[in-house]
């Protein structure tokens, strides 16, 4: 568990204004504000309609990177172990 931060909420009301995720997903756009916030290096999901999207992951980036804001590396648990699952 990670501790609430005011700018979490902040930062997913960027994410949310820019228009880079849908209304509906203010919830995914907090996940993602948090992990980044609280600079976690990796964000796991199977989230892939608003999270580990490889149309929407650009726009989540430029949007923390011009916030200053280090940029978690955002993925299923299949691609971070990759080859890995193959071979078990």
């Amino acid at each position: 568990m990670l501790p609430n931060a005011p700018a979490i909420p902040q930062i997913a009301d960027e994410i949310m204004s820019l228009g880079v995720l849908p209304a509906k997903a203010q919830v995914d756009a907090l996940h993602i504000a948090a992990a980044a916030h609280h600079r976690i290096q990796y964000l796991l999901t199977w989230n892939c309609k608003h999270i580990a999207n490889a149309k929407i992951l650009p726009r989540v980036h430029t949007v923390l990177a011009h916030l200053g804001i280090p940029i978690p590396i955002i993925c299923t648990p299949e691609e971070l172990l990759g080859d890995d699952m193959e071979n078990n």
